[in-house]
């Protein structure tokens, strides 16, 4: 009994870290392609903003952005910028052109669903 009284906070810190566990990710080739943004969100578990937005993460190193504002003036917008596979995570250019880049993590990636933090926002994605 004692044996397993000493185990079960271990159990726990361990379970409590696998819940959490990030995607680390060897190359490009598991987010290659076009995804819909669903949403994004300044926490995990936070209020979800909708977002029409797609993103097209291309094998030459491009992320090609597309969001529509069915609103606004104007109805289309495209953006392509610079990203890479690296340590496990992506690295986007922060705006086009320029040559900072922030870490985006893979929180999580469940078949054509996959949640990724960058610097301040978490982003759902679909893949389409």
């Amino acid at each position: 009994m004692k044996k397993y009284v000493k185990i079960l906070p271990l159990l726990a810190v361990f379970c409590a870290i696998s819940v959490n566990a990030e995607v680390v990710l060897k190359d490009n080739s598991t987010i290659l392609g076009k995804w819909k943004l669903n949403a994004e969100a300044a926490k995990l578990d936070g209020e979800q903003k909708k977002v029409i937005v797609e993103w097209d993460f291309k094998d030459n190193g491009v992320l090609q952005t597309k969001a529509t504002d069915s609103v606004g003036r104007t109805k289309e917008m495209n953006i392509a910028i610079k990203y890479f596979v690296e340590n496990g995570e992506i690295q986007k250019q922060i705006t086009p052109g320029g040559e900072k880049y922030e870490s985006c993590k893979v929180v999580e990636k469940k078949g054509s669903e996959m949640i990724i933090k960058c610097r301040f926002l978490y982003y759902f994605l679909t893949k389409i």
